[in-house]
């Protein structure tokens, strides 16, 4: 029998759920020691075909072989026993567990008697955190690990199951610059080795970087397969994306008057989580962009401006006027600040109830009676008024939002505040798991925010969306502002800059705009 030139097939896999075709007749074919991205937008089936390919879902029909076997898989541990790893998009530890414990998880090695075998935990996890240069002691609670180390210790883990393919589904959303680096320097550490690594994506910039084959869903289908990356320009593969020529996006005639008294102001401010003379401000009608490696203090320094951490020293101002804010309450109703988290998930909605209670959450005390009792359908109307003018792709407001795409998602997340009229919006990661249509559609939204006059924040770590979206840049590093820069909308200009900056020792002198 003549040996699979293949590590992975998939060959016509089709899978239906009430209502809708995921996946239509799809093939992929992954050769050892290559980078293969799978590319589609949100709801293009990317998501189901790799549920499938790890046993947490079943295929309707279709094959699927491994080295040339075919292969059915009942759970993820026979998915893993066959060879195949997986990093998901959305983080999978067990926060009271080690790293170490987190690493072997599925996995663990045992003794005679079935007593687990520590030493071996220990060396088996220092071994792939070796292979990633990631400096931690296996032995710390995961609880204490940032978002970034967190990404990297699931990485680890795909590795310590010495997979012959690696499924790694957006693996760079939520890790720095640096990081990102470390890992595609073992990406192309394991695809010399012999390895498959199959390389889910909404970066393109990353995916012509690193990737050598592709492969593009679109509405449940492969309409490209297994070709190689080199035959596409970045524009073809936005066509095949989108199946139309995506246009370049409209950018508004916008000129914000940053004379007068800002909407939001920091001067001088310290904070308990870190920060050091922090001056900041945004004026209505502005969009500034906060920008930094993951660690910086950003999210810290939001969250500092909405009471949720405390500011030790200085001074806070809306509208010229000293604040002082002690909950997300009290930024909303006292001062109409509103906080689009980047853990839309975790922090910014409630996945288990539907589109029309996340969207009207912020706004329940004005839709209720003197007894405080919620008028329905003054709640329904809201809804279905935000729905239309987000383009909220939904079946109906009763749709539970768990079962939206990610964009969709935040759509729901950004909503909610803008019902509740916010004068000041600060929305962290706004595009973060997104795919390319409907970042142009948030990107146009927030625009149109600022030519209503709203003060809008946009914390990013995309510096290609900060160049495309904001009137200005201020840099953080280590927990201070190192400088801002105005924004020429000039991609090449504006790294160099933002660069510098980045490596900038002290903060600017305070005093500055």
């Amino acid at each position: 029998m003549a040996t699979s030139p293949y590590a992975l097939e998939v060959r016509g896999i089709t899978k239906s759920f009430p209502g809708v075709r995921a996946l239509d007749n799809v093939n992929l074919r992954l050769k050892p020691g290559e980078v293969h991205a799978l590319l589609g937008e949100n709801g293009a089936g990317k998501s189901t075909l790799i549920k499938i390919l790890t046993g947490i879902q079943p295929a309707d029909s279709g094959s699927i072989l491994v080295r040339g076997q075919e292969r059915t898989f009942q759970s993820a541990h026979a998915a893993t026993m066959a060879g195949i790893g997986v990093v998901h998009q959305e983080r999978n530890v067990i926060a009271d567990f080690t790293v170490a414990e987190n690493i072997v998880l599925g996995n663990t090695p045992r003794l005679r008697g079935g007593r687990v075998d520590w030493k071996a935990v220990d060396s088996g996890a220092k071994r792939v955190l070796d292979m990633l240069d990631f400096p931690i002691d296996p032995s710390m609670p995961t609880r204490l690990l940032s978002s970034a180390q967190t990404q990297l210790v699931e990485i680890a883990r795909g590795l310590y199951a010495d997979s012959a393919v690696l499924l790694l589904d957006e693996p760079t959303a939520s890790i720095s610059e640096a990081e990102s680096t470390l890992l595609f320097d073992v990406v192309h550490r394991l695809t010399a080795q012999g390895r498959a690594i199959l390389f889910v994506s909404h970066k393109l910039e990353e995916v012509f970087a690193h990737c050598d084959t592709v492969t593009v869903f679109r509405d449940g289908r492969s309409v490209a397969e297994s070709e190689p990356l080199s035959a596409y320009t970045r524009d073809s593969i936005v066509d095949l994306l989108v199946g139309r020529t995506l246009s370049k996006l409209d950018v508004p005639e916008r000129s914000p008057d940053v004379s007068g008294t800002p909407a939001l102001e920091l001067v001088g401010v310290d904070t308990a989580t870190g920060h050091h003379g922090i001056d900041l401000n945004v004026h209505s009608g502005e969009i500034l962009g906060l920008y930094g490696l993951v660690g910086a203090g950003r999210t810290e320094l939001a969250r500092a401006v909405l009471g949720l951490d405390q500011i030790t020293s200085g001074d806070l101002k809306v509208n010229g006027t000293p604040a002082v804010i002690r909950s997300v309450g009290d930024a909303l109703e006292r001062f109409g600040i509103g906080y689009v988290t980047e853990d839309r998930k975790a922090e910014g909605l409630f996945l288990d109830q539907t589109v029309a209670k996340n969207l009207t959450v912020t706004i329940l005390k004005k839709l209720s009676n003197g007894l405080g009792v919620v008028r329905e359908k003054a709640a329904r109307q809201a809804a279905d008024d935000y729905i239309s003018s987000l383009d909220i792709k939904v079946a109906s407001r009763d749709q539970l939002v768990g079962t939206l795409s990610g964009g969709n998602q935040q759509k729901v997340s950004l909503g909610k505040w803008l019902a509740a009229k916010t004068e000041i919006l600060i929305i962290d990661e706004p595009t973060v798991g997104i795919d390319v249509r409907t970042k142009g559609a948030f990107y146009t939204l927030i625009w149109q925010l600022a030519l209503e006059g709203k003060a809008v924040i946009v914390i990013s770590s995309d510096l290609a969306e900060m160049v495309t979206l904001v009137d200005r840049i201020a840099v953080m590093q280590d927990f201070a502002i190192t400088g801002e820069v105005v924004n020429t909308h000039d991609y090449e200009q504006m790294s160099k800059a933002v660069i510098r900056l980045i490596h900038e020792e002290q903060p600017a002198p305070a005093g500055g705009r």
